[in-house]
């Protein structure tokens, strides 16, 4: 089984300052540019939630791309699928608008397009070779790696803390 990258949040690093909001609405635009972006109608609009919770934490939440993806297994329509690089995709002329996907995601991280009555979500920007939203964020809260490489690094953090505290 192949070693696929995933977007990981290190919350820690987050100050909710939605340049990656921003990074993704502007990367699912029809220019590609901030500065016409905010000018198409309809606007673009983002895949990565930034969630404000009680003690000043902010969290980005966007699709995990779940292995047994629900909104996979509850699609209608066959919209939603599994691309090449593993990431679940929804093709929206495929789309009915059911919202059956959105219902049962667990993450809450589907959104509606109205205008057009489709589904959208995080697709790793498939175009790119890091995501816009890692790319654009100034803290590196989110990180765009193997599964393995992640829990590789975060063991040599808690390695270099656990070292520096013994003796405390």
């Amino acid at each position: 089984m192949p070693n696929y990258k995933e977007i990981f949040v290190k919350t820690d690093k987050c100050t909710g300052c939605l340049t990656c909001k921003i990074a993704c609405a502007v990367e699912h635009s029809e220019t590609k540019s901030l500065f016409s972006a905010i000018r198409e109608s309809p606007g673009p609009v983002s895949r990565v939630y930034v969630e404000w919770l009680p003690g000043n934490v902010k969290v980005p939440v966007l699709c995990r791309h779940c292995e047994d993806a629900p909104c996979l297994n509850a699609c209608i329509s066959g919209a939603i699928s599994r691309s090449d690089t593993n990431a679940v995709i929804t093709d929206a002329s495929k789309c009915i608008g059911c919202w059956t996907c959105v219902m049962v995601c667990p993450y809450g991280v589907i959104g509606r397009d109205q205008t057009f009555a489709k589904a959208f979500r995080c697709d790793r920007c498939p175009d790119r070779e890091i995501p816009a939203c890692v790319g654009a964020c100034p803290t590196q809260a989110l990180v765009y790696e193997t599964v393995d490489g992640f829990s590789k690094t975060k063991r040599k953090t808690v390695s270099r803390e656990l070292l520096t505290r013994e003796g405390a």
